[in-house]
């Protein structure tokens, strides 16, 4: 049965009269409910007189504001007062840099909810989702703030008498952070947070769909920064299109370009940054297997899956894409399985209870429907979805169908397999060895993350180890999606190999230098070089 949230969220008539809701969201955080047009630039001082962007909410089709972007003045500007603002923040020490961080942290923490709610409102994910999205800038502030004091280089020993060797980490000048609309805060929050403690400047360049986002949490850490005595521009927006990320990406004044998106840009990213001898860390797509054996425990691994596929409408990058089902259980855990989608609540991501809100675009919910259509093409068994909702209550949103599909083949190579879809959709395919199913899963060309449910300590090992699985996140007894920040987030192969939030992804942001120090009264030449004369 689906249960129905309805929306309160309506389209009103006049360019820019805003429902109740949105408005109230709005002001919370100090955005102007209804105004004609906002800034879409900071560097210090608000700007912005380029192209339009229209912040669409996905519940409802509402317009919920018109943003200005960056023309090239205003961005080469920007990007000048940015490099400025490095200049100043890498003279300060890294424990002040960390009480900054501390300082944001409880601003951010103190508009959580109502930042949160921004984010169900223009991104869509529902109001649980979206309070977590921001909870994760707030963890990974904390982990910053005491990363602050220990961003350690190495002392080396040195072959020749009175040298040693440090490995010194410095800061590396202006970080670029190019993010998605699935997560429009939190992963500025990942990159920010990392780059601030070792002393970098930051340029954000959020999804042209969710520029709201962007300018509330650019607000709140441009106050501490404002309270602090430092620059705007240690944390500067520029919001555009397609010119305005060529721009940065292209700009030999950002040294590291972070960038999450889908591995066709990626490519582009990578290559544009390379041919200038820059760094970037890639978040790319992520086509992401849950494998369940037959002694997987069913009461936490169902959920799970059902989790993993659902959350955010199928629009994270760790989204559970393919399901590989032992063939012993396979009946049983379907079953399971359809009895939750059955049961699933949709509608306003902002009603407590709701479970599924919409796909964050229109043209999302075409790519649903035409990757429906192969599968129905191919021969495939749809067990749930397939659609999308046909009900009045959800006719102004991007409302699918979650669904269930069970393809006549489990060739990685067919194109239902080895692409991912950003949409809720799960393909299943039985097995009948552990072996088998991790070669499918390390058969596609991501490699994000993967999930297997056992009990059997030999499957752990066999899966964690070098004839596992092959992605970046290898999860047992827990789902592909809702990582942690402690440690390290990212992917490999087309996923792009990049390293955000915990672990040692801080040392991307750093420039490391090997120093040699003579502390002797002598020169020797390592390797017992003779150099005399």
């Amino acid at each position: 049965m689906i249960l129905l949230r309805h929306t309160v969220c309506g389209i009103l008539p006049g360019a820019r009269s805003l429902s109740t809701r949105a408005s109230a969201i709005l002001s919370s955080l100090d955005i102007p409910a209804g105004a004609a047009e906002l800034p879409g630039v900071y560097d210090g001082e608000w700007s912005g007189s380029g192209d339009v962007l229209e912040s669409v909410c996905p519940t409802t089709g509402e317009v919920l504001a018109r943003v200005r972007s960056a023309t090239p003045h205003e961005l080469h500007k920007a990007l000048g007062k940015s490099k400025e603002a490095y200049l100043h923040l890498r003279t300060v020490p890294a424990p002040k840099r960390g009480e900054l961080l501390r300082q944001i942290r409880e601003a951010l923490s103190a508009k959580r909810d109502v930042l949160g709610a921004l984010v169900s409102l223009e991104m869509g994910k529902i109001k649980t989702e979206g309070i977590g999205e921001v909870q994760e800038f707030v963890d990974i502030c904390d982990y910053a703030v005491g990363l602050s004091r220990m961003m350690n280089g190495r002392v080396v020993a040195s072959e020749r008498p009175g040298h040693t060797i440090l490995e010194v980490p410095n800061p590396i000048g202006v970080v670029g952070v190019l993010t998605a609309f699935n997560f429009p805060v939190a992963v500025y929050g990942w990159n920010f947070s990392l780059s601030v403690a070792a002393g970098n400047a930051n340029v954000w360049k959020p999804s042209p769909s969710t520029p709201l986002c962007a300018i509330a949490t650019t607000k709140i850490i441009a106050r501490v920064l404002e309270k602090n005595g430092l620059p705007g521009a240690v944390s500067t927006l520029i919001t555009g299109g397609k010119d305005v990320g060529e721009a940065i990406v292209a700009s030999q004044d950002i040294p590291l370009v972070s960038f999450t998106g889908s591995e066709a840009v990626g490519r582009v990213v990578g290559k544009a940054v390379q041919s200038r001898f820059g760094k970037s860390i890639l978040e790319l797509g992520g086509n992401n297997a849950s494998i369940i054996m037959p002694d997987a425990d069913m009461q936490l691994a169902v959920p799970a899956v059902f989790f993993g596929a659902i959350g955010t409408a199928g629009q994270r990058c760790t989204s559970t894409r393919r399901l590989y089902l032992h063939r012993a259980i396979a009946p049983k855990f379907l079953d399971a399985l359809q009895k939750l989608y059955a049961t699933i609540s949709v509608g306003d991501p902002l009603v407590d209870g709701t479970l599924l809100g919409p796909l964050h675009t229109r043209a999302a919910v075409g790519i649903y429907s035409d990757a429906v259509e192969r599968l129905r093409q191919s021969g495939a068994e749809i067990l749930a979805g397939g659609r999308k909702y046909d009900h009045a209550a959800l006719s102004q949103g991007n409302f699918v169908q979650p669904t269930i599909s069970v393809p006549k083949t489990t060739n990685p190579a067919d194109e239902m397999w080895s692409t991912e879809t950003f949409a809720p959709i799960l393909n299943v395919g039985l097995f009948d060895e552990l072996e088998q199913a991790i070669e499918w899963n390390n058969a596609v060309p991501q490699g994000l993350s993967s999930s297997l449910w056992t009990r059997d300590i030999r499957n752990v090992g066999k899966w964690i180890g070098p004839e596992g699985s092959d992605a970046g996140i290898v999860n047992v007894n827990v789902g592909t999606s809702g990582a942690e920040i402690g440690a390290a987030f990212g992917g490999n192969k087309s996923t792009g190999w990049g390293r955000e939030s915990g672990g040692d992804a801080w040392k991307q942001y750093v420039r490391w230098s090997a120093c040699t120090v003579n502390f002797s009264d002598a020169a020797p030449l390592a390797q017992g070089v003779d150099f005399s004369t």
